[in-house]
């Protein structure tokens, strides 16, 4: 089984230490087909933070991605030159919130360097980011305005296509469900969902599926398998997978679960990406 790893962070990413080289050597040893680093560059706090003045108060807590973004490139860059041949590393990036500073998303795209680009909402504009939310002091109504505003910039995120692949598309549900037991039933959102997935198909996009949740309590990946069939269904090929590390140790933890789990929703190829194209591969 070909097996690959395209959304993990280092010492580049703010909620990282892992070492970059001891991670990129933990790939080599696993043999991973493809392995990216894909570090954090938040859009909405590209710039120090005496550039928004009073306007994002508390809803981050940590700035100046822009040097974080360029940073992560440049050690990536200097060693896939120095893996040539021994490992298949690829120069990646987790942009989060591109509808927020369109601007500072189209820099970061912009950088030739960069082989693929995964596209994440870890929060809706005017919100913290969903692990800072507290959802016990939220009635129903609060929680499901929140998550239609998440899949209306999902979506809007797709119908850009401006990313490669969409990350962690459920995401909006992990600290809800592992926190604190709170399970909404996200099927009122199924038509816009669906919506999305065919914008990205148009595209020539993709999403990925997410292993993170499978090791981290949640108990499924992101998306789970309905969310996954039904983006087969409606015509995508596009597909990674990705542990979401943040240690070296997890690099690659629940891959082949992921890949298992792509089989099962009628996929026979994965996909990487080299200079923003994608390289497909065969499953098995």
């Amino acid at each position: 089984m070909n097996l690959i790893d395209c959304h993990t962070h280092t010492q580049y990413s703010v909620d990282s230490e892992a070492d970059i080289i001891k991670c990129t050597e933990r790939a080599a040893e696993l043999g991973l087909a493809a392995y990216a680093v894909t570090d954090h560059c938040e859009c909405n706090a590209w710039y120090p933070q005496e550039h928004y003045a009073d306007n994002m108060p508390d809803m981050v807590d940590h700035f100046s991605y822009k040097d974080d973004f360029f940073a992560s490139v440049a050690a990536v860059t200097e060693l896939k030159e120095k893996y040539d041949g021994r490992l298949n590393l690829i120069c990646g990036v987790e942009l989060g919130q591109m509808l927020h500073d369109k601007e500072a998303a189209d820099i970061a795209l912009s950088d030739e360097r960069l082989d693929f680009v995964i596209g994440s909402i870890h929060q809706v504009l005017g919100e913290k980011d969903f692990y800072y939310i507290d959802y016990l002091n939220m009635q129903e109504n609060e929680i499901f305005d929140l998550l239609e505003r998440y899949f209306r910039e999902i979506y809007t995120t797709c119908k850009e296509g401006k990313t490669d692949v969409i990350g962690h598309i459920t995401y909006c549900l992990r600290y809800m469900k592992q926190r604190h037991g709170i399970c909404p039933d996200i099927s009122r959102f199924d038509d816009i969902i669906a919506e999305s997935f065919r914008e990205l198909v148009q595209h020539g996009k993709g999403i990925e599926i997410n292993t993170s949740g499978l090791r981290q309590g949640f108990g499924d990946a992101f998306p789970d398998m309905k969310y996954l069939k039904m983006y087969r269904e409606l015509g995508g090929e596009v597909l990674t997978i990705g542990s979401d590390a943040h240690v070296a140790e997890d690099i690659g933890k629940n891959v082949r679960d992921g890949a298992e789990m792509a089989l099962a929703a009628g996929f026979t190829h994965l996909c990487y990406f080299k200079k923003r194209q994608p390289v497909f591969i065969k499953i098995n």
